[in-house]
């Protein structure tokens, strides 16, 4: 059947479609349209224009040591006072930021202004590495911000943690201990002394060779996992106890994968962006933080370790050997040693404030352990008091000598105090509440339990911002890559295409200038394997282009250019269609199942499929209508 004159083409379903007016002209909505998304494309792609400059970040430790402007001033006096160049400071109420001019200047000056701000004993602010963004403030309110880049490209933040196995398999003795003491009082054997640790083993005498002997068969019997050797402690008979190699190892990877589990919970908390957390070797741990913005509220809360324990107050009755004696509001309070829960058992907390005082205040909510052990215990307590202890494990430093050298080692110190002591009214079960905190304390409490408890305290041992994981000279060679090839794609575009090539050429340039503004907005992190879903899209946009033009040179033998050019952008659509959906859920099979490095490959590929869709068949057609449409053309050079 013969067609009028009013079809030209075919719609994008395969359907004939009747235009008005001169056929290939745009429209005065749809080249607005066009105009308008690429105008806001680039603006929220200018962040990216502007390299933020190295700093240092400072944050008080505590409500009880702010940041504050004379702190900030004598940072930077610090700085000029050795020679470093101090381009400018800031402060946000909170936190302050000092911007150098090199990398090398940052690394000087951490050290410089960490000597400056804390002179006691006690650490009172937190000087962390940090990137300080050059973006207008213009770009900034309406939400502009650039992408993050990984460690493998511009860096972020490295950190190398030492976790204190010796501290941790200290507490595990401890704990082994009062179990033997109850085992040896339960079958009614004579023991001497009542703190048998000697570092990660315990020695333990007795007051006969026989019950040395009874003692060994007991805990042989009933406890697994130790080495028992018969040895003369004090002048006494004894038993020297220890764990056995393999038990050892069994709680070294205990508490590496619990430490492991509990950072990455931190870091999610902190909203970091493909975080990698992984072990190394038998008690290190390595964590890099690409695109970190706070770094000194992540080194405050990756380097702390917090925790709860609920204790009774001891009674009148209680043997001194079960009972611990603490300070509270300047009054001794004798506590019981047996926890009756601790913050492991807690599955959620939150921050918030009392209602009737304004203070604030830590909400509770046990898992089901520890909510039947909290009612078993408080119901049959009413009336006598609880107390809760908050432990925290301090950062300290000391000089060491070996080999004839002194060097700075660190190591942790534990620091106990009851921050509440409250009468039991009635049974608790599975919620309540603490108070008794400063606000900071209450936050910080509340992201360390949500968090899960570290099983075994941890400190730095290294800091440093890190650039391209490959080198700077691989990633200087693989960016020229990069821009010879996308040159390359352009010439041959122009060459063969012609005009249309150029049509196809300025598309593929929008692609580029769309997907860094949609990856911008989402807050993606961009790696070598994202560069490497960049470049894959690059190319997949030029095949539909290409895809395209082949229609049109089809479409030419039989009708005129211009229904040739209508027809052949309508009839590779299905094709392209085809094409890119089949790769677009590959993609998100990859970002669901992948993590690290394959989800980032993921995001790109699937955020350059969707653009390419858009500039190859909408940018493209446009220019091409530019050129050509409304022309009365003989001939069409493709």
């Amino acid at each position: 059947m013969a067609r009028s004159p009013g079809l030209v083409g075919e719609s994008l379903l395969g359907l004939p479609r009747e235009t008005q007016g001169p056929p290939n002209r745009n429209t005065l909505g749809r080249s607005l349209l066009l105009i308008f998304t690429m105008l806001i494309a680039a603006i929220y792609a200018a962040p990216n224009l502007y390299q933020p400059d190295p700093a240092l970040q400072i944050r008080g430790v505590s409500e009880q040591y702010r940041v504050d402007q004379a702190a900030i001033d004598l940072a930077v006096e610090a700085l000029r006072a050795a020679q470093i160049p101090v381009k400018g400071s800031e402060f946000d109420g909170v936190n302050g930021l000092i911007r150098v001019t090199s990398d090398d200047d940052q690394f000087r000056g951490r050290d410089i202004v960490s000597a400056a701000l804390n002179q006691g004993v006690d650490r009172r602010y937190v000087v962390a590495l940090n990137r300080a963004s050059n973006t207008p403030q213009w770009l900034q309110d309406i939400g502009g911000k650039p992408m993050n880049l990984g460690l493998d490209l511009s860096g972020g933040v490295h950190f190398l943690l030492q976790v204190d196995m010796d501290k941790f398999i200290g507490e595990r003795m401890e704990k082994n201990q009062d179990a033997i003491r109850d085992l040896l009082v339960r079958e009614r054997i004579r023991y001497v002394g009542r703190d048998w640790r000697e570092g990660m083993r315990l020695a333990i005498p007795f007051e006969s060779d026989a019950a040395r002997d009874a003692a060994r068969t007991a805990i042989a019997g009933e406890l697994d996992g130790f080495d028992i050797q018969a040895r003369d402690v004090g002048g006494r008979p004894g038993l020297l106890i220890g764990l056995t190699d393999a038990k050892l190892a069994e709680l070294e990877d205990f508490a590496i994968s619990q430490n492991l589990t509990s950072l990455r919970n931190r870091v999610n908390e902190l909203g970091v962006s493909e975080p990698l957390v992984q072990r190394l070797g038998r008690s290190r741990i390595v964590l890099d933080l690409p695109g970190i913005q706070d770094s000194a509220r992540a080194k405050e809360i990756i380097n702390k370790f917090a925790n709860l324990d609920f204790r009774l107050v001891a009674g009148g009755s209680a043997r001194p050997s079960q009972t611990e004696t603490y300070e509270y509001r300047g009054a001794p309070v004798t506590l019981d040693r047996i926890s009756i829960v601790t913050g492991d058992q807690v599955i959620n907390a939150v921050q918030d404030f009392d209602p009737e005082t304004n203070q604030p205040q830590v909400s509770i909510t046990l898992d089901n352990d520890g909510g039947r052990r909290m009612n078993d215990v408080t119901k049959g307590n009413v009336g006598n008091s609880m107390a809760i202890i908050f432990r925290e494990l301090k950062v300290r430093e000391r000089t060491v000598i070996e080999a004839g050298e002194s060097r700075v080692v660190p190591f942790t110190v534990e620091d106990r105090r009851v921050i509440n002591v409250a009468t039991i009214q009635s049974a608790l079960g599975f919620r309540f509440r603490i108070t008794g905190l400063e606000l900071q304390e209450a936050r910080d409490l509340a992201l360390l339990l949500r968090a899960g408890a570290l099983a075994a305290p941890m400190y730095i041992v290294e800091e440093r911002t890190v650039g391209a994981s490959l080198g700077e000279e691989n990633i200087r060679k693989g960016q020229q890559s990069v821009v010879v090839g996308f040159a390359l794609v352009l010439l041959f575009m122009v060459v063969y295409y012609r005009w249309f090539g150029l049509a196809a050429n300025i598309a593929l340039t929008c692609n580029l200038v769309l997907i860094v503004a949609i990856m911008s907005v989402l807050g993606a992190t961009l790696t070598l394997p994202g560069i490497a879903g960049i470049v894959l899209t690059v190319g997949m946009a030029v095949d539909a282009n290409v895809l395209i033009f082949a229609r049109i040179r089809e479409e030419l033998a039989n009708g005129s250019p211009q229904r040739a050019i209508s027809a052949g952008f309508d009839r590779a659509f299905t094709t392209i269609l085809d094409a890119n959906l089949t790769t677009f859920f590959v993609a998100i099979i990859l970002f669901s199942l992948g993590s690290g490095p394959v989800k980032g490959f993921a995001i790109t590929l699937a955020v350059g499929i969707a653009t390419s869709m858009f500039t190859a068949i909408l940018i493209t057609r446009a220019l091409v209508n530019l050129m050509y449409g409304g022309r009365k053309l003989e001939t069409l050079k493709v």
